[in-house]
């Protein structure tokens, strides 16, 4: 099965649970795509894939400029994995196909 698509996503953070929509455009070993929720639309930089395992940054601007260093694995149609958010360290990351 392949890891693209779209993901709900909840990200739990220090502020709070983060939801988002994770969209996964596979083209290879590399995927472009995009992270969209309530603090904005977040494109992906450096996607790549390995198997069932995504790695992407993305650039946030809120609540601060930040960049995102991400790694989940895709199993069926569950996702895990973390959010490092440089000096604030890393969260969980949870999420479901949706399409």
């Amino acid at each position: 099965m392949s890891v693209a698509g779209k993901y709900e996503c909840v990200t739990r953070s220090p502020m709070g649970d983060q939801t988002s929509i994770l969209t996964v455009d596979v083209d290879g070993s590399s995927f472009s795509g995009s992270n969209s929720g309530p603090m904005g639309n977040m494109e992906i930089t450096g996607g790549t894939v390995d198997g069932n395992t995504i790695s992407w940054s993305s650039n946030i601007t809120v609540p601060m400029p930040m960049q995102l260093d991400c790694t989940a694995t895709i199993d069926g149609d569950a996702l895990t994995g973390t959010v490092t958010a440089g000096m604030f360290g890393s969260f969980p990351m949870t999420g479901k196909r949706i399409d």
